[in-house]
């Protein structure tokens, strides 16, 4: 507490009392129960508002003898006022052991708002204990969305109370609801869909309890076992398997931090403790997470808990994992990576030492890559960058390269410039067409994929990642032939143009780069799923007539809004590509060399010599 109480030193002198010297209340102030778990502004701002007051002695006639007793009245009157707020900021302080992060997702079934010709905004409102946090507003529909993340302290009060409003003409209560966290297990995100109390909709809610603190007790063991029967015969499709990881401790952290780290596995996320400060912390807790994407990627960042971090968040590093590079059970050093996850990250050869295990259902897994990628609650607002533009446009010019190369050659063949191979190009192509079979057509499909295989094999995994190259931008001047009464109006939608270029740009960019990565079990798992199903189409081609496949195909799709009339719209193929990483995530998963610091201090000595 010390340390606490010496960032903000005058709190001591904010507690109100009576010419007797007690205390007119012991509640704590109104201030700290508004206190926001993210940042030390309003504790600050409040300390200087108490640093303000001005203590002015009454007028007396004997001015001099009344001054030195209203000093040393005043001192006492300090003195006394210190001692009681620090005890109230201890008991405020020290109450709580566990930050719940509450993610306001979406709502739905909820009552029409009244039609008074005015445009009706939603936001709800959050109480947990002396905290209230109110969310944005939204237009009022039948199913509205927030995303929006709120970050409150636990203390003996377990009610989590959420009431939802409407906000038109007037202020209209729509509903709420009493969530008792009690009944929730710590170190797991919990997702709810609470119903209201009056009856009308309900609310979706992520809810997740970490404990950051330990008070006066011993860490509670988390139960973190899970059987391999469970992910194999539970009843929820949805659920692919469990990932169970083990945060052991980190070295060589820039400085001496008072780290702590965050886990995320899709839209679940956990918070380690804040470890003893040192360029070496030891956390030493393991977690447990449903695994409903088998492609996914664990992420983890370890950051500072230090003052500058509530207002400026503080990386010391991080690292992304595709869960399908896991082994399990093995106690290995992951190096971390800077903010853009590209070079090792400030510090002494910064790692972190992990145990994972990973247990999944490949039937699971495998159907869920034909159904659509689950959703983040929580993403950044897309912007505009300039290097994404100058990043993208040169990779589609090289790949529109590769198909005019491509289409020219077929062209020297078609024009018979080298006769030779024209010659034998031409009897292949006859032979082909005389022999082809419509199973011989997923069966080239799958030979393709065993000549990449071997050729990768070969080269390495990384052969056809692109390293980057320099890129070199170009400044076109050509506004003297634009007229001067269009140029305004250019220039304000010149963001917006290049944004929506970019984009465009970024999709072309990425769907090539994951067909290519597909090609070339750059994801080993993604690559033989599909040649499991060439050859299984192949074997069905073989022994069915492709005329009957046409038409049950064409059956199928003219009676699927029959056969399941609540699916969700979606494209079997788009679904399975945003699977595959492209060469961007694959850089970000790309693993970087762990060495011993005086290992390397002695390879450099030996280069110099």
């Amino acid at each position: 507490m010390s340390g606490f109480y010496d960032f903000v030193p005058n709190l001591r002198d904010s507690i109100d009392r009576n010419d007797d010297g007690i205390p007119r209340s012991r509640n704590i102030p109104k201030s700290f129960k508004m206190w926001r778990s993210t940042s030390m502004s309003n504790l600050v701002s409040n300390s200087n508002k108490i640093r303000s007051h001005v203590y002015e002695s009454a007028p007396s006639d004997n001015s001099k003898y009344a001054s030195a007793e209203s000093l040393t009245t005043l001192s006492s009157y300090k003195s006394k006022k210190s001692h009681w707020l620090l005890k109230d900021l201890e008991n405020f302080w020290d109450s709580w052991d566990t930050i719940v992060t509450i993610i306001l997702v979406a709502a739905k079934d909820l009552p029409r708002p009244p039609n008074d010709g005015t445009t009706h905004e939603l936001y709800g409102k959050f109480r947990l204990g002396s905290e209230t946090f109110r969310s944005k507003s939204v237009i009022h529909t039948r199913r509205p969305e927030w995303r929006e993340r709120f970050k409150l302290h636990l203390h003996k009060d377990h009610s989590l109370k959420l009431t939802l409003w409407d906000r038109g003409r007037q202020k209209i209560f729509m509903g709420s609801c009493v969530l008792d966290l009690s009944k929730l297990e710590k170190e797991r995100t919990h997702d709810i869909w609470q119903e209201l109390d009056d009856g009308y909709g309900s609310v979706h809610l992520s809810v997740t309890m970490c404990v950051v603190r330990y008070l006066h007790t011993a860490p509670k063991t988390i139960k973190t076992d899970f059987q391999h029967e469970q992910v194999y015969w539970n009843n929820d499709w949805r659920l692919v398997g469990c990932l169970k990881v083990k945060v052991i401790r980190a070295k060589g952290l820039s400085g001496k931090p008072s780290a702590y780290c965050t886990l995320e596995l899709d839209n679940e996320q956990l918070q380690t403790h804040s470890a003893s400060s040192g360029p070496d912390p030891v956390w030493d807790k393991s977690y447990v997470f449903n695994v409903y994407d088998v492609t996914s990627a664990l992420s983890l960042k370890v950051y500072s808990s230090s003052l500058t971090n509530a207002f400026l968040t503080e990386l010391l590093g991080q690292v992304s994992i595709p869960l399908l590079n896991i082994t399990n059970g093995e106690t290995r050093w992951y190096a971390l990576k800077n903010r853009n996850n590209r070079n090792v990250a400030k510090g002494n050869c910064p790692r972190i030492l992990l145990t994972m295990t990973v247990t999944w259902n490949p039937i699971k897994a495998t159907l869920r890559l034909f159904q659509p990628k689950e959703v983040k609650y929580i993403e950044e607002a897309p912007k505009w960058d300039i290097s994404l533009l100058m990043r993208n446009l040169p990779i589609f010019v090289d790949h529109f390269n590769n198909i005019l190369y491509f289409n020219e050659i077929f062209k020297r063949l078609f024009e018979w410039n080298n006769r030779e191979m024209s010659a034998i190009a031409l009897f292949f192509w006859l032979m082909l067409c005389y022999h082809l079979t419509p199973s011989m057509i997923p069966l080239t499909l799958l030979l393709v994929f065993i000549f990449l295989r071997i050729y990768t094999w070969i080269q390495g995994n990384n052969y056809f990642i692109d390293s980057g190259a320099e890129i070199k931008s170009e400044n076109n001047s050509n506004n003297n032939q634009k007229e001067n009464k269009g140029l305004a109006y250019r220039i304000n939608d010149m963001p917006e143009i290049i944004l929506t270029v970019s984009n465009v740009l970024e999709l072309i960019v990425s769907f090539l780069e994951r067909l290519k990565n597909l090609f070339t079990f750059q994801v080993p798992f993604l690559s033989y799923v599909v040649m499991s199903i060439l050859a299984l189409l192949s074997l069905v081609l073989y022994f069915v007539p492709f005329n009957y496949l046409l038409m049950l195909f064409g059956i199928y799709k003219f009676m699927r809004k029959y056969l399941n009339p609540d699916r969700i719209l979606n494209n079997d193929f788009i679904d399975f590509i945003s699977r595959i990483p492209d060469d961007r995530i694959l850089k970000d998963w790309k693993e970087l060399n762990v060495p011993e610091p005086f290992l390397k201090k002695f390879r450099e000595k030996i280069h110099k010599l």
